[in-house]
């Protein structure tokens, strides 16, 4: 009993000198003055439909769930995490002898910005990564003769897109 009080004050005494400012996990790789994010609509320059809002939906899904911050749906928010949707193209990766379609790419391209409004006004630039280097890109590619459809391969491409945006959020080591 009087080994466990020994204890549970020295590890008290250890924290407060100073070991309380270090983060573990997932933590250790977002700002620690950062607790909320607003993410607005994504708007899509794409004349396919929903794609802005599956993004939004997706990238939503991927902050909750990987990071320590909490969505909101307030401009007041520690942070704001902006998207633009610039390019959703479809490429022909492999046709058969007839002219029909086995393989095709999708490819969704991004422009992120991430504004920290904890950091006094600190606006990071918008992250652009990748080719072209203005932009986030992805692709994932579809086969219609194992059964994919164009919205399920782009929302393979969404997922990955949404992974990479919350990625770009992390802070540089």
């Amino acid at each position: 009993m009087l080994r466990a009080t020994a204890f549970l004050i020295l590890a008290i005494a250890v924290q407060s000198a100073g070991c309380s400012a270090y983060r573990m996990g997932s933590e250790s790789l977002y700002a620690p003055d950062v607790q909320t994010v607003y993410v607005p609509m994504i708007e899509s320059d794409s004349y396919r439909r929903d794609l802005g809002e599956r993004l939004t939906e997706a990238v939503v899904n991927e902050i909750e769930t990987k990071t320590p911050y909490k969505v909101i749906a307030s401009p007041a928010a520690d942070a704001v995490l902006t998207v633009r949707l610039h390019d959703d193209i479809r490429r022909v990766v492999a046709e058969d002898p007839f002219d029909a379609v086995r393989a095709s790419q999708n490819q969704l391209t991004a422009e992120v910005v991430y504004v920290n409004h904890r950091r006094s006004g600190f606006a990071a630039a918008p992250q652009f990564i990748e080719i072209p280097p203005e932009f986030l890109s992805q692709t994932s590619i579809m086969v219609p003769a194992v059964g994919q459809t164009v919205s399920s391969s782009q929302q393979i491409a969404i997922e990955r897109m949404a992974q990479q945006i919350v990625g770009s959020m992390e802070e540089a080591w």
